[in-house]
C-alpha cells in the first residue's frame, strides 16, 4: 500500500469512530416541541403534491430523509439525522446489553465460524466452543450463502427466554450435532479491562459512556482497590463519547466535594453547572487519564474536569475537540434528530469544541492536518491558542481552542510514516488471521497455559511470515521487517486473547504500550 494514502485511510477510520460516537453524545432533557409555521406547511404541501401528482412513483421517505440531512448540514457537524433503520442499533449500543445467543463470530469462507462464545453466555452454557461452525439456525441454512451480518444477527437474535435449535459442525472432532440455545441478555461491556499493572497501579479501559458505564467502572475501581491499587490509570483512548451523566458520575468518584465538573451554556446564555458530591471512592491517590486524537466529548469532559481541578495528569495527545451538547427529538416514524442545543465548558471556562467553520468534511479530516503538521509525533507542533489562556484551580495555565492538551505528551508508536502498521496490528485482520491459524491446529494449543501459548508463537518466525502472506493475499502490502518484534508480539497476544481471555490479553499488550510506560516512569519520580 502506497504510504501516501495511509494518513487518508487512518483519517477516515478515526472520523468514522467519532461520527459513530456522535450518535451517542447526548444530554438528557425535555424534548422540544416544534410549533406549526409557514415553512413547515410549505414542506408538507410540497411532499403531498409530489405524492399525489408526480408523474412517476417516488419513495417520499427517501426524499424526506434527504431534505432533513440537507437542513442539518447547514448547522454543525454533530447535529445529525438517524434513519429509523439505524435507530435500533444506535439505541441498543448505548443500552449496555442485547438479547441473543452470545457468540463472537465472523463469516469464514462460506460458513459462520465461532471465534469465541461469551463466557457464561447462552451458547457457552449449551456447549458451543471456539472453532465451531453454525450450519443452520432452526430451518434457515447459514452456510454457503454469504449472508450479510445484519441478516445473520436477525436470525440469531430473538426474545429473551426463547429457544433456537442450532445445527453445529465441530471441526476438531469431525462431527455434526444439534443443540438448543436459550436466548438471554448479553451485556455489551463499556469497560474493556480492569487489571493491576503492578502491586499498586490499577488500570481501567473505557471504550464508551453507555448506560452501564459508571456501574462497570465503580465495580472495577472497588475491585482494584481491594487488590491494593493506590494509583489509577483510566484509558480513554479512542473513546468517542456517550452519555454526559456517566462521565460526570466517574468524575465525582475522583474529585473532592463541591468542585466544578462541567458547565453547559445554551443559546439564551443559560449556564448549568455540575458540582462533585461527597460520594467519591478515589479522591486521593495518583491519577492518570490517557487520551488521544480520537477521545471525544464525554471523554473530554472527564479529562477537562480532572485537569482543571489539578486532580491528576492527562497523558497522551490532544483530544478530538467535540464540545457540543445534543438532544434527541423523535420524528414520529422511528427516526430521530440529534440537535446541538448547548456547549460544554470545562471548570476553568474552556470550550472544548474546535472550529467547524470550514465544513464537516474538513472538520472530520482533522487527523490529516495533525499528521502533516507533525503534531502526533512532537508536543511542540501542537497549535496552542495563546489568546485563550485559562487557569486551573492551582493557577496552572491551560489553553482553549478545541480539545484537551495533555500534561504529559506521548507520541504515536513508531516513526512518522509507520501509521499503517500500527493500524493493521490493532485491526480485525489480526483476529481473523489468528482464528484461521488456530483452526488448523487448535488441539495443539488448547492444552497450553497463557505463558506457553505466548512462547509458542514468539519463539518462531512462522506466524510472522504467515501473517505477512495473509496481508499480501488480502491486497495489503506492508514492509513489516523493521516492526518484526512488534508484529510477533501482537500476534502472540491475540492467540492469548482467543485461547485464554481478554484480561490476559490486556496484561500482555499493556507491557508494550508507550503511554503505560510513560505513566509508570512518571510514577517513580
Amino acid at each position: 500500500m502506497n504510504k501516501i494514502y495511509l494518513p487518508i485511510i487512518i483519517s477516515v477510520a478515526l472520523a468514522a469512530g467519532v461520527i459513530m460516537g456522535n450518535f451517542f453524545n447526548v444530554f438528557s432533557g425535555n424534548q422540544t416541541f416544534i410549533s406549526k409555521s409557514s415553512h413547515k406547511n410549505k414542506l408538507n404541501r410540497l411532499m403531498d403534491f409530489i405524492e399525489s401528482d408526480y408523474v412517476d412513483n417516488v419513495n417520499t421517505d427517501s426524499i424526506v430523509d434527504l431534505t432533513v440531512n440537507n437542513i442539518l448540514e447547514k448547522l454543525d457537524p454533530h447535529s445529525v439525522y438517524i434513519a429509523k433503520e439505524d435507530m435500533r442499533q444506535v439505541a441498543q449500543s448505548m443500552k449496555g446489553d442485547f438479547v441473543g445467543i452470545g457468540v463472537n463470530f465472523y463469516m469464514y469462507k462460506d460458513s459462520v465460524a465461532i471465534i469465541k462464545p461469551v463466557p457464561q453466555g447462552p451458547s457457552d452454557k449449551a456447549g458451543i466452543k471456539a472453532g465451531d461452525r453454525i450450519l443452520f439456525a432452526g430451518n434457515d441454512q447459514l452456510y454457503g450463502r454469504k449472508l450479510p451480518n445484519d441478516s445473520l444477527f436477525s436470525k440469531l437474535k430473538g426474545e429473551e427466554g426463547s429457544s433456537i435449535e442450532l445445527t453445529v459442525y465441530r471441526k476438531t472432532e469431525g462431527k455434526q450435532f444439534k443443540v438448543n440455545v436459550v436466548r438471554d441478555i448479553i451485556p455489551i461491556k463499556s469497560v474493556d479491562a480492569a487489571v493491576l499493572l503492578d502491586n499498586k497501579t490499577g488500570y481501567i479501559k473505557i471504550n464508551r459512556f453507555a448506560e452501564t458505564t459508571y456501574e462497570e467502572f465503580h465495580k472495577a475501581l472497588l475491585d482494584l482497590k481491594s487488590q491494593g491499587a493506590e494509583s489509577l490509570m483510566i484509558d480513554l483512548r479512542d473513546n468517542g463519547g456517550g452519555y454526559l451523566e456517566m462521565a460526570v458520575d466517574i468524575a465525582d468518584d475522583l474529585l473532592q466535594d463541591d468542585l466544578v465538573i462541567v458547565k453547559t451554556k445554551n443559546k439564551r446564555d443559560r449556564e448549568d453547572i455540575t458540582y462533585s458530591t461527597d460520594k467519591g471512592d478515589f479522591e486521593k491517590g495518583k491519577l492518570y487519564l490517557l487520551i488521544n486524537e480520537n477521545s471525544a466529548s464525554a471523554s473530554e469532559i472527564l479529562a477537562g474536569a480532572i485537569q482543571d481541578n489539578d486532580r491528576g495528569t492527562i497523558v497522551g495527545r490532544r483530544s478530538f475537540g467535540k464540545g457540543l451538547v445534543q438532544r434527541e427529538m423523535p420524528l414520529g416514524d422511528g427516526s430521530a434528530v440529534r440537535l446541538t442545543v448547548a456547549r460544554y465548558y470545562t471548570p476553568s471556562g474552556r470550550s472544548i469544541q474546535r472550529s467547524y467553520a470550514h465544513g464537516g468534511d474538513e472538520y472530520f479530516n482533522d487527523f490529516s492536518k495533525r499528521y502533516e503538521s507533525g503534531e502526533l509525533y512532537a508536543a511542540d507542533s501542537i497549535k496552542i491558542a495563546d489568546t485563550l489562556k485559562y487557569k486551573t484551580l492551582k493557577g496552572r495555565t491551560v489553553y482553549g481552542g478545541g480539545g484537551i492538551i495533555p500534561d504529559l505528551f506521548v507520541p504515536m508508536e513508531g516513526k512518522h510514516g509507520d501509521e499503517g502498521v500500527s493500524m493493521i496490528m490493532q485491526s480485525g485482520f489480526v483476529s481473523y488471521f489468528v482464528f484461521e491459524e488456530l483452526d488448523k491446529q487448535r488441539k495443539e494449543f488448547e492444552s497450553l497455559n497463557e505463558k506457553e501459548v505466548a512462547d509458542k508463537v514468539l519463539n518462531t518466525d512462522k506466524y510472522y511470515a504467515d501473517f505477512a502472506k495473509y496481508l499480501s493475499d488480502n491486497g495489503l502490502i506492508f514492509d513489516l521487517a523493521k516492526h518484526k518484534h512488534r508484529v510477533k508480539f501482537y500476534i502472540a497476544a491475540e492467540f492469548v486473547k482467543q485461547l485464554v481471555n481478554d484480561t490476559a490479553y490486556y496484561k500482555m499488550v499493556l507491557r508494550e504500550d508507550n503511554m503505560i510506560k510513560a505513566v509508570l516512569a512518571d510514577e517513580k519520580k
